[in-house]
């Protein structure tokens, strides 16, 4: 599907009558060179986004695109540079870290709730993708990793700071279940250069919907957002009556978990403003191609793990973040001669502290009443 939008109602309903702008059409080029064109939304297979993205290069439109950028960060390289020659709009539909519960929490992150962010998780589990395509590894690239670990990496990645390099990945990934060439199911970690671990989980094999769920612990705090099957609704039915109940929902019977506004939740809304924003005050959207193409890379490292069972080096030729960072610091000074292990409040009403000596490296405790 490729969709086309234009700021003139008139026009944007003639173009509709005249190409159908939800719907694939025989003559691409055709319909993204319109003069009334805005902006293209690419939301085809993942084999055809290069070819959608130099065509909306050509003729200089702006343009945004599904994830993944590309099958492969040399794919997702390619685009980028071709945009940027370009000089149009580029816009990266990562939806998931626009979903309101995300937005408060990495706001709360950036204002040091958490202090230093040492972990970051992402789960994003389901029964499987709607279209036959993305069972098609030629088409899609890949499987779960590809299709889910996306989202769970620009997820923890964000959480972590996008300006800290990703260096490198371990990844576990099996086809388990579904008669396909791909993997169905993932896990992985990812290690940035300041030592904050990204840790992402994916499966094509979940049963009961979708299972949606971010974790990020700092030195001075933790959070936890289950999107999707634990929602505060619950709800109990035989099936009379009952269709769509959410998004990958396998039933329609026993007890449910709906969602009360799917759009606004899956963070569609606040995606698609920024975006819109973006383009009418001429500056970059808070997701651009480029994080498409840090994500491939990410993406990449993930699958030769996988394959050869160790730590994979993340290569990215294009690099624009931090560098030379290292490990921070973990110790807390107490005095001049002790680091602070632990402090606690014990059941009887008294402090009690755990404390290491500079020198020697002993371990202490004092209790102060």
């Amino acid at each position: 599907m490729i969709s086309i939008y234009s700021r003139r109602e008139e026009s944007a309903k003639k173009f509709a009558e005249d190409y159908g702008c939800t719907h694939w059409t025989t003559n691409m080029e055709e319909a993204i060179a319109h003069p009334d064109v805005d902006i293209v939304c690419i939301s085809l297979p993942n084999n055809l986004h290069e070819a959608a993205v130099l065509l909306c290069c050509k003729h200089k439109k702006a343009v945004m695109t599904t994830k993944p950028l590309g099958r492969n960060a040399e794919e997702a390289k390619r685009m980028l540079l071709a945009v940027e020659e370009a000089g149009i709009f580029n816009g990266y539909l990562e939806d998931l870290v626009y979903t309101p519960k995300f937005i408060k929490a990495h706001q709360s992150v950036r204002e040091g709730a958490l202090g230093r962010i040492l972990w970051a998780k992402s789960r994003e589990t389901h029964p499987g993708p709607h279209s036959e395509w993305f069972w098609d590894i030629e088409q899609a690239g890949g499987g779960c990793i590809l299709d889910l670990g996306c989202h769970c990496v620009e997820i923890t990645r964000s959480y972590i700071g996008k300006d800290i390099k990703p260096v490198e990945v371990m990844c576990w990934a099996d086809t388990q279940v579904k008669p396909i060439d791909a993997e169905d199911h993932a896990i992985g970690l990812v290690k940035y250069e300041n030592g904050a671990i990204g840790q992402f989980e994916v499966s094509w094999t979940f049963r009961g919907g979708l299972d949606l769920r971010d974790e990020v612990m700092g030195s001075e705090g933790t959070i936890w957002i289950n999107s999707f099957l634990r929602t505060g609704f619950d709800m109990f039915t035989t099936g009379k009556g009952g269709d769509y109940i959410a998004e990958k929902a396998e039933s329609n019977t026993g007890w449910l978990f709906p969602v009360g506004d799917e759009l606004n939740e899956l963070g569609y809304n606040h995606m698609f403003m920024d975006m819109f924003n973006a383009i009418e005050k001429g500056v970059p959207p808070k997701e651009t191609f480029y994080d498409g193409y840090v994500v491939n890379a990410i993406l990449d490292a993930a699958y030769r793990s996988a394959k050869t069972k160790l730590w994979e080096p993340v290569k990215l030729d294009i690099w624009r973040g931090k560098t030379g960072l290292t490990k921070e610091s973990h110790l807390v000074e107490y005095d001049a001669d002790h680091y602070l292990v632990k402090e606690e409040m014990t059941h009887y009403g008294a402090k009690k502290l755990i404390l290491k000596n500079k020198q020697t490296g002993k371990i202490t405790e004092q209790i102060i009443e």
